[in-house]
Order: structure tokens, then C-alpha cells, then sequence
């Protein structure tokens, strides 16, 4: 089991073999950089505070407890979701930062072209993608968490309740909020 070998690697580096937390880095990178864009929107905050996750479980490397039941994965996203948070509140009171990072922002083009698609298909994906980027930006920080980690990230509402520091009804309230809220912001544009 995949988690299993997470807690290995804990116990590894929590016994100073600092090359487990590249074995975890490979594992996890990915994943977290791709929950904090859709957070963020901003791949260069994304990357940074993905790399500050892994400096964070180095850190707390000691604190770690995998036989209280929590994944090594639920504790991670939960570092990664309060640094989120903490970027979110900075970038809030310093908005003048923002406008230099807009250009920053820009979503990575994937490599895979459908080949069976036509130009204004592929026009119209693009496009929805960007609508519900940007209507994911707007909601409020705790339903776009809950929203990223289980439609994006395949999170069970009881790993995002831990995530989350909150009750597993909470984030089925966050999680239907978010629903209608995309649903509202993207219903004028996409109703067929």
C-alpha cells in the first residue's frame, strides 16, 4: 500500500536518512503543485509553496505520528492548505503585488491534443477551462479547498474534514456551496 511506504519514508527521515523526503518529493510534488495552482491560479506561488510543504514536513519531520490514523498524504495537504491560506490573506493585504503576478498566472498548456477535435472545439474547451478557473478563484477559500481536493484531487470528505481541521458535514456544506456557486458563475456563459 502506497501509504505504507509514505510512512516508511517518514520513519526514514525522522531517523535522519534525508533521502527519504526525495523519495516522498517524487511521489507527492506533482500533486501538491497541482492543488496549489488551482488554489492560487499562480503556477510560480504553486510551485513555491509546494516546495515550502516539503521544507515544512522536513521541519515537522519529529512531530509526524502515523499510528494516530492520519495519512501521510492528509497531513501533507493540510501544510499545503494553511500555507495556501497564508498566501491568500498576504496577497489580500498587499494587493500591489498582484499585477506583477498576473503574469505569472498562466495555465500550463498541456502536450495531449485531442486529434479528433475540431479548432472550435478546441476553442471552447480552452475556454471553459479559463471560465472555471477563474470561477473557482472567486470562491471562498475553505469550499475552493474542499472543491480542489475532492473534484481535482480525489479526496474523500473525511481526509478533506481532517485537511480542513473541521467536521465532516462542514465540508459536505463547503463542498454544496461550491457547487452552486460554479453553477451560478458559469451558468449565464455555458447554458446550451
Amino acid at each position: 500500500m502506497a501509504d505504507e511506504e509514505d510512512k516508511r519514508n517518514m520513519s526514514r527521515l525522522r531517523e535522519g536518512d534525508d533521502l527519504a523526503l526525495n523519495d516522498l518529493m517524487a511521489r507527492w510534488k506533482e500533486p501538491v503543485v497541482t492543488f496549489c495552482f488551482r488554489y492560487t491560479g499562480n503556477l510560480t506561488d504553486a510551485k513555491e509553496i509546494a516546495q515550502e510543504s516539503f521544507v515544512k514536513v522536513y521541519q515537522a519531520r519529529h512531530r509526524y505520528r502515523p499510528q494516530e490514523g492520519v495519512a501521510f498524504s492528509t497531513w501533507l495537504f493540510r501544510i499545503a492548505t494553511n500555507l495556501c491560506r497564508m498566501r491568500h490573506r498576504w496577497k489580500k493585504r498587499h494587493p500591489e503585488v498582484l499585477a506583477a503576478d498576473r503574469e505569472d498566472s498562466d495555465r500550463p498548456e498541456s502536450s495531449v491534443h485531442k486529434q479528433s477535435e475540431t479548432p472550435v472545439e478546441t476553442l471552447d474547451r480552452k475556454n471553459l477551462a479559463a471560465d472555471l478557473d477563474a470561477a473557482i478563484q472567486r470562491l471562498a477559500p475553505d469550499q475552493r479547498a474542499a472543491f480542489i481536493l475532492q473534484e481535482l484531487q480525489g479526496r474523500s470528505q473525511a481526509d478533506i474534514a481532517t485537511i480542513q481541521n473541521c467536521s465532516a458535514k462542514a465540508v459536505e456544506r463547503r463542498l454544496a456551496r461550491a457547487r452552486e456557486h460554479l453553477r451560478e458563475s458559469l451558468r449565464h456563459k455555458w447554458d446550451a
